[in-house]
């Protein structure tokens, strides 16, 4: 190998590096600011509260997203003119703020690690809806890779010997998952059209959808009065407002190395990264927030990320996709 193939393989290598740490510490210091926001008891004199404001806090993060979203594309990531439609924005906007908002009031009724696990069934919906939506086909492998997903959320989702009260509360944290998974999977069947279409690029779509999702939050809050309570909650409480802030730059930050990691990389490696990550942040989890887990669980959580891991390695090559010509 010539000393200039290795200069190049060592640059790629160190930059690959570089993305995945990025990917790694911006989202493992997420995930533990986020548990510390929704399981925190918040002092006030003799009374204690728990933040509650899951649509205000889906709120701030767009908002910041959508400001470094717009930094990185006056600087970094200059992409050109952006032909998408508005109604692909708003519709696209709209679930991926709903799958948010359920996902994080889930918090209030199921513990991190039931969180990250059941978010992990992510390709589920996307793999559905983009039959139905998209008229994709997959083939064979994918299907298996998937159906291991599956087997392995059931398996941990599942109760027994529970008392009723806990598992009705658990259960509503589980269908709220669920309708996550389904805005989750429209808002990806919006995005494809979007890049068929319009061949709509990374930048402008972090800007858009968070903008639009800045808009539409914005009016519930309004419209709810949360946004009242939101700050007077953080007049009581200070130190949230620290904490939120730290978790809206770590996501966005996050979202700055996975769209660089694609870009350099491939979908690939990203997918890697993002799902070895996940695994970390439900370890992190039971380790520092005394979250525990049954023999079954480990096991279950063992099975659903063998399935994405495999998943993200052989399954990312969807057959042709089935376009419907339509006569004028």
């Amino acid at each position: 190998m010539s000393a200039s193939k290795t200069s190049i393989f060592r640059s790629s290598t160190a930059k690959l590096l570089f993305c995945t740490l990025g990917i790694f510490v911006c989202y493992s210091y997420y995930a533990i600011v986020h548990e510390r926001i929704t399981r925190r008891q918040y002092v006030d004199g003799p009374n204690t509260e728990k933040f509650t404001y899951m649509i205000s806090l889906v709120f701030v993060s767009c908002v910041v997203n959508c400001l470094f979203a717009k930094a990185l594309l006056m600087t970094v990531m200059k992409q050109g003119e952006d032909t998408t439609t508005v109604k692909y924005y708003a519709t696209c906007s709209l679930t991926y703020m709903l799958a948010m908002t359920c996902s994080n009031m889930a918090l209030q009724f199921v513990n991190y690690p039931t969180q990250v696990v059941g978010k992990a069934g992510k390709p589920i919906p996307v793999m559905i809806l983009g039959v139905l939506l998209g008229g994709k086909s997959y083939p064979l492998k994918k299907y298996v890779f998937v159906s291991m997903v599956v087997l392995g959320v059931v398996m941990f989702m599942y109760k027994d010997n529970v008392p009723s009260k806990q598992l009705e509360n658990e259960g509503f944290g589980q269908i709220l998952l669920i309708l996550s998974l389904i805005m989750d999977g429209l808002t990806s069947a919006v995005q494809d059209r979007m890049r068929a279409n319009h061949k709509t690029k990374s930048g402008h779509m972090m800007l858009n959808m968070n903008l639009w999702s800045v808009g539409f939050s914005g009016v519930v809050m309004l419209f709810t009065g949360e946004i009242v309570s939101f700050i007077s909650f953080l007049q009581r409480h200070p130190s949230a407002l620290q904490h939120i802030a730290t978790f809206t730059i770590c996501g966005a930050l996050g979202q700055y190395f996975i769209f660089l990691t694609v870009s350099e990389f491939g979908p690939l490696a990203c997918s890697i990264a993002t799902t070895t990550r996940k695994c970390f942040t439900v370890l992190a989890s039971v380790l520092f927030f005394g979250n525990s887990m049954l023999p079954r669980q480990w096991l279950a959580t063992f099975i659903v990320f063998v399935g994405l891991f495999l998943d993200g390695l052989y399954g990312k090559s969807p057959a042709k996709v089935l376009k419907k010509e339509v006569s004028k």
